[in-house]
């Protein structure tokens, strides 16, 4: 079986503290942040596609100012998510999905559907969530994964409906959040949101360590996305690039 590839990065790329040499130069063009975080790691997840659409111009941008290789993962609109019936959510994932992800091209990773900690497992309805998320956009083959927050999601009926879709069930370092290390996909996805304001590269060299080696793990399975998210979120690009070069 052929390997899969290992990506790592951060969430979005405007921000505030990476400028004046915490990440970004001194002298780097605002306009020029995402062309310089594409060049230092090896995705980026984009967080504002959460609270709002773009259009598909803006997606060819993205596409145009990162190079070869790189990969985006999109988060889902919250108006998708954030709702009580799952079910009845077929005509915003047709608008989230149809604003221009396809631009994107070979530059589409995983699409993440984030869920408030509120949000309960519910079998039926998720079930019926999943058969509504589209396969493919413009024949180009797509990748879910679902980020839970509620503890309930650790069910192995859960468990068994991801991989019946085949979708993934991302992995959460975080203090309140579930932690769900299940293989339900031909890739994964991990989020990691403890790093350290005190810690220079965010987590320290033992835990770095091991993230890589699980990232490593499961490269033979299919290909590994590593965010790191919260937590010090201004350590967050200096973690990501301390992962790379354990990779």
């Amino acid at each position: 079986m052929a390997r899969g590839k290992i990506y790592v990065g951060i969430g979005g790329w405007t921000y505030a503290p990476w400028r004046g040499g915490m990440f970004y130069p001194d002298d780097l063009p605002q306009r020029r942040e995402l062309e310089y975080a594409s060049r230092q790691l090896t995705s980026i997840e984009i967080n504002g596609t959460y609270y709002s659409n773009f259009k598909p111009d803006t997606w060819a941008k993205w596409r145009d100012e990162t190079p070869d290789g790189f990969v985006f993962a999109v988060k889902a609109s919250r108006f998708t998510t954030n709702r009580r019936k799952l079910a009845e959510a077929g005509d915003s994932i047709e608008r989230f999905i149809g604003q221009g992800l396809h631009e994107l091209g070979d530059k589409l990773g995983p699409i993440s559907w984030q869920f408030m900690a509120t949000k309960k497992f519910d079998a039926e309805d998720m079930s019926a969530f999943l058969k509504l998320l589209p396969k493919e956009i413009k024949k180009r083959p797509l990748r879910h994964a679902l980020e839970v927050r509620s503890p309930t999601f650790k069910d192995s009926k859960f468990y068994d409906l991801a991989r019946q879709h085949g979708v993934a069930i991302v992995f959460a370092d975080h203090d309140e959040f579930p932690e769900i290390d299940e293989a339900t996909a031909d890739f994964s996805y991990a989020r990691l949101m403890r790093s350290e304001a005190k810690v220079k590269t965010g987590y320290k060299p033992a835990a770095l360590d091991k993230w890589a080696k699980r990232a490593k793990a499961q490269q033979k399975t299919g290909d590994s996305f590593v965010y790191v998210i919260a937590g010090a979120k201004e350590r967050a690009p200096a973690a990501a690039r301390a992962l790379i070069e354990r990779l």
